[in-house]
């Protein structure tokens, strides 16, 4: 039996009359100007406004960018998501915010590459615009880049979170600092020294933040695989995207011939970092989720190479 109802045919009021129904008025008469030059600019207003910023601008905005790297693939476009800030003097109202989008859109235009050079160009000229001492942006994107399975060599790609961070001061100069973020297998050295046999493993999540010397020339070497070395080749074993069962039997078994607290994980990254002579200071944090219990255990290591004493 057929249950569908019938309903007879709406005659709807226009386009017009729906968009009264629901709250559209007409236009007003117009009475400010419809020319720049006679338009108030209240950002530009000079004042005793109080105290001077540390910092004002946008945050979240997405967009493509290029990104070049010293593994395959060689040249990917990826999606960045920007911070863009300057100081603010106490005697300026604002900043032109519209400033830092515009010129976001002219770098696009000419094929806007995630290099240190660029970027900081990109710092020193937004400064320029601004009519600031000072400018900051921070974009931060996901990298890929293959990887093989170490028996069949099958590839497929991984990704880790890279950041950068620049900052121009007209008197200063430019403060440089990256960060990565990649995930690596640990098998718990507890497990292993007690169990009759097997050991329990997990994911673990490192971040490591560096600043680096003004003088790093990024085309003798790629921070993001130098980055990514350093969490990987310290941890019980490497991620991989295809594993077949040659593969599998190969990296548990390296899982369960390195074992790797999150206190040893940091301690080995942090010792990479030291003996890399680009990195001034560096910070190291790993979490792994455990499997075998409802919480994570976490570490962190910190050390500034410009404060030691000889």
């Amino acid at each position: 039996m057929d249950n569908t109802q019938t309903f007879p045919k709406k005659k709807l009021p226009n386009k017009e009359q729906r968009h009264k129904l629901f709250g559209s008025v007409m236009p007003v008469p117009r009475t400010k100007p419809v020319d720049k030059v006679h338009m108030a600019d209240l950002q530009n207003t000079k004042k005793d406004f109080l105290f001077d910023l540390d910092a004002v601008g946008i945050t979240k905005v997405k967009h493509p960018i290029t990104i070049y790297s010293s593994l395959t693939p060689a040249k990917q476009t990826t999606i960045g998501e920007f911070t863009f800030t300057s100081s603010l003097k106490q005697s300026n109202k604002g900043t032109n915010m519209s400033r830092f989008t515009e010129q976001l859109a002219n770098y696009h235009a000419n094929g806007f590459a995630m290099d240190l050079h660029t970027l900081k160009s990109f710092a020193k000229e937004l400064a320029e615009r601004l009519d600031q001492q000072d400018a900051s942006l921070k974009v931060s994107f996901p990298w890929f880049y293959e990887r093989h399975a170490p028996d069949t060599r099958l590839a497929g790609m991984n990704h880790a979170n890279a950041t950068i961070s620049i900052n121009y001061d007209r008197q200063l100069g430019y403060q440089l600092a990256v960060s990565l973020a990649a995930s690596i297998t640990t098998l718990c050295p507890c497990s292993k020294e007690i169990s009759e046999y097997s050991a329990h493993n997990q994911r673990g999540n490192v971040k490591i933040e560096v600043s680096l010397s003004e003088d790093y020339d990024e085309s003798l070497s790629d921070w993001k695989a130098i980055l990514l070395e350093a969490a990987e080749s310290n941890a019980s074993a490497r991620l991989h995207p295809i594993l077949k069962r040659t593969d599998e039997k190969m990296v548990t078994e390296q899982a369960y011939e390195n074992p790797r607290f999150v206190e040893d994980v940091v301690r080995l990254v942090a010792a990479d970092l030291y003996e890399l002579p680009f990195i001034t200071k560096f910070k190291v944090s790993c979490r792994n989720e455990e499997s075998i219990h409802m919480h994570d255990a976490i570490a962190t290591v910190s050390y500034d190479k410009e404060n030691e004493t000889y």
